[in-house]
Parts: C-alpha cells; structure tokens; sequence
C-alpha cells in the first residue's frame, strides 16, 4: 500500500473554476459521462455491473482493493482495508467477477456508511443487502450471493490498478453511478470528460426545449447539431 493515497481532495478550488466544474459534473448521469467517454474515445462504462442496494448514486474518487484466491499456507485478510479509505472516496473491489463468494457485507456497509465512505462498486458479489439498505448506503456488484470470501479470496494489493471487468481504475480515478450502471473517468482526463458531458447536457435541453415549442425534432437536432456530439473534433 502507498504511503501517500492518490486520490484527489475534491474539496480542494485551488485550481481556477475546478469547484465549480466539479460540483456541476455531480449533477451528471452515467449516459452523459459515458457519452463523453465516447467523444474523446475512452473506455469507462463498466459492463455487468448494477445497482444492488442502499443509495443509488454514487460520485467519488477510486480506492481500489484487488482480491486473489487465499493462500492456504499463509492466508490473508479479507476487510481489514476499511480502516483506509478516506471519507468520500469509493471502494472498488476486484474479486475477478467472481460470484461464488462475496467479498462484502453487512459489518462492512454499516461502518463505511458511519465513516462517510461513498459508496462500494465490486467487480463479484456482495451480501447482507438489508443491512446496506438499511444503512442507505450504496452497492453495485455484478450480484448477490451469501457465501463468505473467508478463507477462498484474499486482499493482493490496495490503492493499484484494478480491473471492473474490462475497465482499468486507478486510485484516484472518479467513480460515478446511478440506475443506469457505474462509468470510471480517468483522473487526468476528470475536467475535458465532466465539461464535455456538461456541454452535452446543455445542447440537448436546448433540443428539447425547441421541440416542446413546437419544433420538429430532426430539426431542433440539425439546428443544435445532435448528430455531431459524440464525434470528436466536431
């Protein structure tokens, strides 16, 4: 584990206009993120994986967690990365898309939604929904299955790149989720990515704006050019 986190102090407005980019990029859905991914030709929209229990939204930097099958001889931990994360930051656990055994749970949701965690997005399986529900506290996972990861998965490396099925997260890199599914912006392509699909929000409330008052729609789309928005260099 680093000693030093890379995820990004996203209260931080040093940088010129970056709290008010970032606080409209919450407002967004994972279609106009993914949408933006597409423009600039970055992968990010995580396949398989949905909505399981509690909140379902979800905005925050990766803390990222990989599991491999336990070592028999010498096994390892299996939650102990909690003590972690930091307040507001994402678990993103990589269990290989396991769904013999869940590598989350109750004891797990209830202190993370106590400490202000942002929620957890698993590339396997998690239980003890009711209890997240109960928490309101966000998961997303390819499923649900009751079997414990005790001594079948082990923690292999925290805050190192992970893999949400064919999605590379980095610590660091933004997590947003909604009903719709999970989408992963790379962290240093965070302000092009949120802007564009801000962009994009805009010229598609004037399309429909256009078209409540009467416009046709191929021609409200001609006018403000939607045929054009996921077309880099356009």
């Amino acid at each position: 584990m680093s000693d030093t986190p890379d995820t990004p102090d996203t209260s931080d407005t040093s940088q010129p206009g970056q709290a008010d980019w970032l606080a409209r990029a919450r407002q967004l859905s994972t279609a106009e993120i993914s949408d933006a991914l597409d423009y600039f030709r970055l992968p990010g929209s995580a396949l398989g994986i949905q909505h399981i229990a509690g909140q379902p939204q979800v905005f925050g930097p990766a803390f990222t967690v990989a599991f491999v099958p336990v070592d028999l001889a010498t096994p390892g931990t299996v939650g102990d990365f909690l003590d972690d994360i930091p307040q507001g930051a994402v678990a993103v656990l990589d269990n290989a898309g396991r769904v013999d055994c869940t590598v989350w749970g109750g004891i797990m949701s209830r202190l993370a939604a106590h400490r202000g965690v942002g929620g957890t997005v698993i590339h396997g399986v998690c239980r003890d929904t009711a209890e997240a529900d109960a928490a309101g506290y966000p998961l997303y996972a390819r499923g649900r299955f009751m079997r414990t990861g005790k001594d079948r998965v082990q923690v292999r490396a925290v805050e190192q790149p992970v893999s949400l099925g064919d999605v590379r997260v980095a610590s660091g890199d933004f997590i947003v989720a909604d009903p719709d599914g999970v989408v992963v912006v790379p962290q240093a392509r965070a302000q092009e990515v949120f802007e564009r699909a801000l962009r994009t929000r805009d010229v598609e409330d004037q399309i429909l704006g256009a078209a409540l008052e009467g416009m046709a729609l191929r021609d409200a789309r001609r006018q403000f050019g939607y045929h054009t928005l996921q077309r880099a260099g356009h």
